[in-house]
């Protein structure tokens, strides 16, 4: 009257573990109720981790290109900060601050310098591309401010 269960693989599904015996349970029922046929057509999910891979497959690199993509453009948005606090700062001691953002930014960073009173604005720009390719640009876009140094811009009015 005792049952005796086998632990480990299950000899029809390849399955282990509890998944296995759940599905033995499952033929068990089958072949009780319907003979051995119902019992093979309840235990046939062979293949189904390979039909799972295969819908997964396409979601899981689409999830890796956003991430290095974000990578990307985290990089550029503190390459971009960087330049423009170096953009800011020369400009505020009276140098051309333009050129000094330019050396510092990402390739293709468009920087601009603004002086309003006793204040100096730099704004760098870089667009970022998107690993897929065919998708557009990110551009980034990265803003400092600095005060403007006593004397720093008499001589040049």
């Amino acid at each position: 009257m005792t049952e005796r269960r086998q632990v480990g693989r299950d000899s029809g599904s390849g399955v282990t573990g509890p998944a296995a015996r759940g599905g033995r349970r499952l033929r068990v029922l089958a072949r009780a109720v319907g003979g051995d046929r119902l019992a093979r057509a309840v235990g046939g999910d062979r293949g189904s981790f390979t039909a799972e891979l295969a819908a997964g497959l396409p979601a899981l690199l689409l999830l890796l290109l956003a991430g290095l993509t974000a990578v990307n453009a985290v990089s550029a948005q503190a390459g971009c900060l960087h330049a423009a606090r170096e953009a800011a700062l020369a400009a505020a001691r009276g140098a051309d601050g333009s050129a000094e953002g330019g050396r510092a930014a990402p390739p293709g960073a468009a920087v601009s310098v603004s002086v309003d009173g006793d204040r100096v604005q730099a704004t760098v720009r870089a667009p970022v591309r998107t690993l897929g390719g065919r998708l557009p640009r990110i551009t980034v876009v990265a803003t400092a401010v600095a005060a403007v140094e006593p004397g720093a811009h008499e001589g040049s009015g």
